[in-house]
């Protein structure tokens, strides 16, 4: 059985060989044993605290207990900026006209921005090849949701999410190569690892002046707001879920910047609490449901088909039972996996 749970002290040996395997433009993990080590410091004292953080990192792992193996990782940030600037490009449009020439032209400009300084963050959202089967994607990304929904006084009204953007197979962004590098001096690569260590020399080296979009090359322009072909199906569940572009996009590779107010997800409108009812007589049936226990420090999320066995009450197995860390009579939240229009 697949159940997400906080990571603990004891993964780190599954978190940094996850490291070495995000690629290039995945910023929130990269191989710097110094920063992965701060990363899983800062989420442990953040489930340790007792009290909520202004900039906490929850930290989940997807964890396959017939083994053991931690096959994927997530995580929320409850704060962006507050320390650390946050720093996207806004896309706006300009226009540029003139009655005596009769020139009337819309154009697209970047601005640097903090419009999104306090939102929390969906980030740090990698699965394991082997496990990219069975929903297990939609089972680490969306727990969050529920998280998010138990615990909502630990996170902003408005939520984020940084899509990878556009690279070649030799990790070459477009956009970099036209923008970035005149201003940096160094490969996207380099710059996209600095920028997990401090984005203060972003405000340093980039320019503050709106950039027109049209006198750069085609190639560049046409990668604005897209995403990395890796990354494009966690944007579609994202989409699937309510979340939209935003307008902005990322400074290094222009990905798309997905927002949402977390109460306007559909899993968040649509989870309800049920009572436990541990049964591994009945048979499960229908489409596949999340269920979350109401536990912060053992929050547990998983994905299966469950029986509903009177008001407000469903029927697990007591394999879901041990794997959510549920009682009979324990509380649950439930909500269908997929949106109805996709059961």
């Amino acid at each position: 059985m697949m159940v997400i749970r906080p990571i603990k002290a004891s993964d780190w040996d599954a978190l940094w060989d996850m490291a070495h395997k995000t690629g290039v433009g995945f910023t929130s993990l990269q191989p710097d044993e110094e920063r992965v080590l701060a990363k899983l410091q800062w989420a442990l004292e953040s489930f340790d605290s007792p009290v909520a953080l202004e900039e906490a990192l929850y930290l989940f792992v997807l964890e396959d207990t017939t083994n053991g193996k931690v096959a994927g990782i997530c995580a929320i940030e409850s704060a962006v900026g507050m320390s650390d600037p946050w720093y996207n490009y806004r896309v706006n449009t300009q226009v540029h006209s003139s009655r005596e020439l009769g020139v009337y032209n819309k154009v697209e400009t970047l601005t640097l921005c903090n419009d999104h300084t306090g939102y929390s963050e969906l980030c740090t959202l990698f699965l394991l090849p082997e496990y990219r089967h069975s929903r297990n994607g939609h089972l680490l990304s969306k727990s969050r949701f529920l998280f998010m929904a138990e615990f909502p006084r630990r996170f902003s009204e408005g939520v984020i999410a940084e899509m990878r953007g556009y690279s070649d197979e030799n990790g070459v962004s477009p956009f970099w190569e036209a923008l970035g590098r005149h201003f940096f001096s160094v490969d996207f690569a380099h710059a996209d690892q600095a920028t997990a260590r401090s984005k203060v020399f972003v405000a340093e080296l980039m320019p503050r002046h709106p950039i027109y979009l049209n006198l750069l090359p085609e190639e560049a322009q046409q990668v604005v707001g897209l995403t990395h072909d890796a990354t494009t199906p966690a944007r579609k569940l994202l989409e699937s879920e309510g979340m939209r572009y935003s307008g902005c996009v990322a400074i290094f590779d222009a990905g798309p910047l997905m927002e949402a107010r977390i109460q306007d997800i559909r899993l968040v409108r649509e989870s309800r609490y049920f009572k436990v009812h541990v049964d591994d007589e009945r048979e499960p049936h229908g489409e596949p449901w999340l269920l979350a226990n109401t536990k912060f420090h053992d929050y547990r999320c998983a994905m299966s088909k469950v029986a509903f066995c009177g008001n407000n009450i469903v029927c697990v197995t007591g394999e879901q039972a041990d794997a959510l860390r549920v009682d009979e009579g324990d509380t649950l939240r439930v909500v269908h996996l997929l949106p109805h229009r996709a059961v």
